[in-house]
């Protein structure tokens, strides 16, 4: 996992998208904007508490995957996460990380970068990803694909959501959903 880039402003990092009643909706993590000028490494952010986002976010998703099949299943962990407050976003997300990979039941070796740049033989996505452009990777990856989900009534097959859309509506069946 990149580990030596510079901190970049409206990506992934900070931000998840759920289905919610009202459609998508992204959530983003507020951080500390503090030091003057320079790029600060991504390691180095700090998330910021000061504001009640976490109670929001719960109550979003809670609203929004409450009566998925599998919410109840999950959601103690997975708001423990939040509950012990990790000061750096690298370290709220590579919980998370962990915590979904676990459930899911994926167990990739991640290791973070030493330098700048990819080590070894991997699929670069460190500029494909992004929240404000379209991609493609799922449908090239073949997991695009559609699975039941809360809100399909209202909607039909929301993609290009969080992870967490998928475990909590197909609990177990997520990983068959991503072979």
């Amino acid at each position: 996992m990149e580990a030596c880039e510079s901190y970049a402003k409206q990506s992934w990092r900070n931000r998840c998208r759920i289905l919610t009643a009202n459609g998508p909706q992204d959530f983003v993590i507020p951080i500390i904007h503090d030091g003057v000028g320079g790029k600060k490494s991504v390691r180095e952010v700090r998330v910021e508490y000061a504001t009640p986002w976490v109670a929001k976010f719960r109550r979003a998703v809670e609203s929004a995957y409450g009566n998925s099949p599998y919410y109840i299943y999950y959601s103690d962990e997975f708001w423990r996460i939040f509950e012990g407050k990790p000061e750096k976003l690298w370290d709220l997300n590579a919980k998370v990380t962990e915590f979904l990979c676990a459930k899911i039941g994926i167990a990739p070796e991640i290791v973070p970068t030493r330098e700048f740049g990819a080590e070894g033989k991997c699929w670069d996505l460190r500029e494909v990803i992004h929240p404000k452009r379209e991609n493609n990777v799922m449908a090239e990856m073949g997991v695009g694909r559609p699975y039941w989900q809360v809100f399909r009534e209202k909607f039909g097959f929301v993609g290009g959501l969080s992870v967490l859309d998928l475990l909590f509506n197909e609990g177990p069946e997520s990983l068959g959903y991503l072979r």
